[in-house]
């Protein structure tokens, strides 16, 4: 039998608490999605005034890092042609997404779940992801 490690809805509201204030920070705002360990969509939101276009970019980026175990960005780098995982992003019927702003939520070294944000810049998302990362996930440790 395994064991494994998932967020609460309580953890996903918290995740979105911490991109919502980091967006604000910043001044955009976003789609922001969280997927648990296997890639599935927990929680959504997308706040007043972020792009619908961004909404299935933002869940395509929480699938792709929580069920690949590395950050959007990673894989940008990793997927042009002539490099080992060229043409990854067509694959998972086109949802594995290789454009920054999606990072894995590691708990004790196990991934438990993805983060996706999208309607800024790749950066802008990258910004917002980790912004959330680094407010809830002391909080979410210490709740498990």
């Amino acid at each position: 039998m395994i064991t494994v490690k998932r967020l609460s809805i309580d953890d996903a509201k918290l995740l979105i608490e911490g991109a919502e204030q980091k967006s604000r920070e910043i001044g955009v705002p976003m789609c922001i999605a969280i997927a648990d360990e296997s890639g599935n969509l927990l929680a959504f939101l997308r706040m007043e005034g972020a792009k619908v276009s961004s909404i299935d970019i933002a869940i395509n980026k929480a699938f792709t890092c929580a069920a690949a175990r590395k950050g959007t960005h990673e894989y940008n780098k990793l997927a042009v042609p002539g490099k080992p995982t060229f043409g990854i992003h067509v694959t998972n019927q086109g949802r594995f997404s290789i454009i920054g702003g999606g990072l894995p939520l590691v708990v004790d070294g196990d991934v438990v779940g993805g983060i996706g944000i999208s309607a800024g810049t790749a950066g802008e998302d990258q910004i917002v992801a980790q912004g959330a990362i680094d407010f809830s996930l002391d909080k979410i440790t210490a709740a498990n």
